[in-house]
């Protein structure tokens, strides 16, 4: 799967795309991507110019990220045409769980995801897996648990919660997902 492919298939746009290409794939069961970090990520804009070299480690936040985009698409790969993700749903993050950061990851590396798919239940997904940099484990996945839902059901307030910000919804192309979540 290729860049233009993997764009296709996840919600995600710049700068939170974070799988770059997918080098091997089983579907419904375990697949390998690949995220080349460079010097010029958004995450490293605010260094200046005395930043060490410990400054330019790869957030964790942004490894778990592109984990659970390669686990989006092994789940949606694996999924009935019926069942793949459509304008009409989005696609969660629910949690992880056990997730640990063994080592770090730097510009000039390629963090490989080895991502299995464990089980889909009513539309939740749960996968485990590990990151690599080079032939460093550089962090393990216990439990990523991940569902897909109607978008009208996701956009309603809970009954009887206003003025709490759960009506708040974030308009298409706005958010951190590509216009694919709401809060």
């Amino acid at each position: 799967m290729n860049a233009a492919e993997i764009r296709a298939a996840l919600p995600q746009r710049h700068p939170l795309l974070l799988v770059d290409r997918v080098t091997s794939l089983e579907p419904g069961v375990v697949i390998e991507t690949v995220k080349a970090i460079t010097a010029t990520e958004p995450c490293y804009a605010h260094l200046g110019d005395d930043a060490t070299a410990e400054d330019y480690a790869y957030p964790a936040s942004l490894l778990i990220e592109s984990f659970g985009q390669s686990a989006a698409l092994l789940w949606l790969d694996g999924s009935a045409p019926s069942h793949r993700l459509t304008d009409d749903a989005v696609l969660l993050f629910v949690g992880a769980r056990d997730y640990t950061v063994e080592g770090r990851a730097y510009p000039g590396d390629v963090v490989r995801h080895v991502v299995r798919l464990e089980r889909v239940v009513a539309d939740t997904a749960f996968a485990t897996g590990e990151s690599w940099a080079g032939e460093r484990r550089i962090a393990t996945v216990g439990s990523l648990i991940a569902a897909r839902r109607p978008r009208a059901a996701v956009a309603e307030p809970a009954p009887g919660r206003t003025g709490t910000g759960a009506d708040r919804t974030i308009p298409a192309n706005t958010s951190a997902q590509g216009g694919r979540h709401v809060r």
